[in-house]
């Protein structure tokens, strides 16, 4: 009888592919490689310059945090295409095939199909027989065509393994006869605890920070951050803050971000005389100030907002949100009358009246913004999507 112990299994390679480094997901990133039980590393795309990084935002900048500290990560090599942000097919993989095999590794996780290089890798890893775990951020909220339906249904159908990042996420991949053997759960967050910590922080100068911006003492201030594009809906805002202003209620708008349509939005506020705050873009390190100096965030967009972190953010930071009903994390986040207020897209009328609530009971508003920050510090957090993540990776290998 041999006295040879058995060889301990060597920990699978796993490779993240994403298109480039986002603030959101680095938490999880490093998390991941953190584990002992995998050998974790992120291929990206591309590495936009801030020219690049400013498409939409309408001014060039970096991101003021890390986001290539604390895991392996190595850029792809001929890349072709002008790169950006501006369209499917701005960049591609020139061998895709060759790319994977020198990653070497033994999983892949996708981080979408946004862009032609993600599918392509995807293509290659079913061409290497490698488990492909998807995590996108498409949901069932916004309806679909016939030829986009197919097009779900055979993409999805290369891959061995789902992250559902909320309920209707959950639901797109269900929709398409994915089999609950198949989903994990690895909610959406943002790094909880910077948000909550910068917030605590900056208590002692909310006031200083709100008469910086024009709001009056005792106002109730509505905070709106994102790019002033036509997806997000900041004239909806505006055409609700105009119905509330008639009513001489003690209110303030704060607009945080930057976009193609600030000019226009600001001559608006200006012809109304709205009392409306445009901050402008504010980089990671900055923007707790606007959440410090505010009561509650505003996001009316429509099916383009696929989850909308800007919500978890300022529920970290203690605010409760009001969303429109096409905003992918509503079912989630926001319960109403609890963390929030849920509107039906596009009615102006009803996004007032939110407000106008709001407004009426201070109390309220706070109690709703403690249990938004209870919530997503319970459960959307990195503990949660990591659990989820090595889940499908354990359950992809058993199946290889």
């Amino acid at each position: 009888m041999s006295d040879a112990q058995p060889t301990a299994k060597a920990p699978p390679r796993v490779l993240v592919i994403a298109s480039h480094p986002i603030q959101y997901q680095v938490p999880w990133f490093r998390a991941l490689a953190r584990r002992s039980d995998i050998d974790f590393s992120v291929l990206f795309v591309q590495i936009p310059d801030a020219k690049q990084q400013g498409h939409g935002f309408g001014v060039a900048f970096e991101w003021d945090i890390p986001l290539l500290d604390g895991y392996a990560w190595k850029l792809a090599p001929e890349v072709r295409g002008p790169g950006g942000f501006d369209g499917f097919f701005a960049a591609r993989i020139h061998k895709p095939l060759a790319l994977l095999r020198e990653c070497n590794a033994d999983v892949v996780v996708l981080t979408g199909w946004h862009i032609w290089p993600l599918v392509q890798m995807l293509a290659a890893a079913r061409w290497l027989r490698i488990p492909v775990i998807m995590r996108g951020e498409s949901n069932a909220l916004r309806p679909r065509g016939v030829m986009a339906r197919i097009a779900h249904r055979i993409l999805l159908a290369q891959c061995a393994a789902m992250l559902p990042i909320g309920r209707s996420s959950r639901q797109f991949y269900e929709d398409y006869g994915v089999g609950p053997e198949k989903l994990f759960d690895a909610p959406y967050f943002i790094d909880n605890d910077r948000f909550a910590s910068n917030a605590r922080l900056l208590a002692p100068e909310r006031d200083a920070l709100r008469k910086a911006w024009g709001i009056a003492p005792g106002a109730t201030c509505f905070v709106y951050v994102g790019k002033l594009e036509s997806k997000k809906r900041i004239f909806d805002l505006l055409a609700a803050t105009a119905i509330l202003a008639k009513e001489a209620a003690s209110f303030h708008v704060l607009v945080v971000g930057s976009g193609e349509l600030m000019a226009q939005a600001q001559a608006q506020v200006g012809q109304a005389h709205l009392p409306v705050t445009f901050a402008g873009f504010m980089n990671q390190s900055e923007i707790t100030r606007a959440y410090a100096a505010a009561d509650c965030l505003v996001l009316p967009s429509d099916f383009g907002e696929t989850w909308g972190l800007v919500v978890n953010e300022a529920m970290a930071c203690g605010l409760p949100a009001i969303v429109s009903d096409r905003v992918g994390c509503a079912q989630d986040l926001v319960t109403p009358g609890e963390t929030g207020h849920i509107f039906a897209f596009g009615d102006i009328t009803a996004l007032a009246a939110c407000m106008k609530q709001s407004v009426a009971d201070p109390a309220a508003l706070a109690a709703m913004g403690a249990r938004a920050r209870e919530r997503v510090h319970t459960r959307y957090g990195i503990d949660q999507a990591v659990k989820g993540t090595v889940d499908a990776i354990a359950f992809v290998r058993d199946g290889a």
